[in-house]
């Protein structure tokens, strides 16, 4: 006779740690996720046009990469990033007026990977962030899994508004400010250099970090340039500033980049030593070389012109797309859009009636930290050729039953 054990009692696993369980996905990802379809017209995303990449020129580099250096380029390399690459990136901010020797630099997983390490190196649970109204999503995602207080500074069509910065860094000792000034994300937005320096001059007067997040200010398609906030008095020894290969070479690269004083930057490295060890060698090598042998700016100038008559396309269709009463900005360059419906529409409620029309967007509300603004949503121009943006915008008007 076969004597069964009676099964032993399974006592449960430990939980999530609080700040796994209370922080969310990225509201972008999950609308990607659900509009994947290929007949979808995603306005959604944030995604550099594929067809646009230099393939043949990265593909060489890293064919020269692996045919002269393969035990270095597959080897481990510093957590700090590879020298060549480094130098490269120095070389590249010095040029566009912001003195970086290759120590000033450390190389990350995409700058997103900066922002982690950030959080990671100066925030405390409990500790106050400020950042823009409306905000980029996955910045508020870090600082919210560092169990950061995040507060939403004012802010207008030209970005925070520094009075009221000074207000709440004088009434809420936040540890830095977080700013995309450059064709924001979601708004596509630039912030003139009066305000860059009124914000230099307020986080000098009252101690402040500033986290200025650069991906998108290559990608000018009119205007002039407008200095980095680093640049101005007073912001020169408390301002970090990130960059990403992402939207000028190629996102799947997975190649940013910090610029930071020496200190915060050597608690960035250490952190990024716990994460990662470091950036892929083969990728920063593959990166520099490209950088080497091919002309980068040309390349950025032949994306941004295509960018550019993809905005337009956009801005064309807009008044037959959206219901009347609406606003929306003209961005310079960037890749992003902002609209404005008029009550009571909600694009959030709205948004699967126009996904059952094949045709996304992102609502707005997600990117406020504050009361959200519900009848706003952001549009991506760049991801679709103009023929694709004005069949999108058409099934847009049919979702909105214009």
């Amino acid at each position: 006779m076969t004597v069964v054990e009676p099964a032993p009692t399974s006592a449960p696993v430990p939980p999530l740690a609080a700040r796994a369980r209370s922080v969310g996905g990225s509201p972008v990802r999950d609308i990607l996720a659900v509009t994947a379809r290929p007949e979808v017209i995603n306005f959604a995303g944030g995604l550099p046009a594929p067809e646009l990449f230099d393939t043949a020129g990265i593909a060489e580099a890293y064919r020269a990469v692996l045919t002269e250096l393969p035990a270095r380029a597959l080897q481990y390399s510093t957590t700090e990033g590879e020298p060549a690459l480094r130098t490269a990136l120095a070389d590249r901010t010095t040029v566009r007026g912001l003195p970086t020797d290759p120590d000033d630099i450390l190389v990350t997983t995409g700058s997103q990977q900066a922002l982690s390490l950030l959080a990671t190196a100066l925030l405390e649970p409990g500790d106050t962030v400020l950042v823009e109204d409306p905000c980029y999503l996955a910045a508020l995602q870090a600082f919210r899994f560092a169990g950061a207080r995040i507060l939403p500074v004012p802010s207008d069509a030209h970005g925070v508004d520094p009075e009221a910065l000074a207000q709440l860094v004088a009434r809420e000792r936040p540890k830095l400010l977080y700013t995309v000034p450059t064709f924001q994300n979601p708004t596509g937005r630039t912030m003139p250099a009066v305000r860059r320096a009124a914000v230099a001059a307020v986080a000098a007067r009252h101690g402040l970090w500033i986290v200025e997040d650069d991906p998108y200010g290559e990608l000018r398609f009119e205007g002039e340039r407008v200095p980095w906030i680093a640049t101005y008095p007073g912001g020169q020894d408390r301002t970090v500033l990130l960059g990403s290969f992402s939207k000028v070479m190629a996102p799947g690269l997975r190649l940013g980049w910090l610029r930071a004083p020496a200190e915060l930057r050597r608690a960035c490295a250490v952190a990024k030593q716990a994460a990662d060890l470091h950036t892929p060698t083969v990728n920063q090598l593959a990166a520099a070389r490209y950088l080497a042998d091919n002309d980068l700016d040309a390349h950025v100038t032949r994306v941004a012109a295509a960018y550019r008559d993809r905005r337009d396309a956009m801005l064309a269709g807009l008044p037959g797309a959206l219901p009347a009463g609406s606003t929306w900005n003209r961005p310079e360059g960037g890749m992003f859009l902002w609209a404005r419906l008029p009550e009571p529409y909600d694009t959030t409620a709205l948004l699967p009636d126009v996904v059952r029309h094949d045709v996304a967007y992102v609502p707005g509300a997600p990117f406020h930290t504050a009361e959200p603004d519900r009848s706003t949503l952001r549009l991506c121009f760049v991801t679709q050729t103009p023929e694709e943006i004005t069949e999108g915008l058409r099934r847009l008007a049919k979702g909105l039953r214009i």
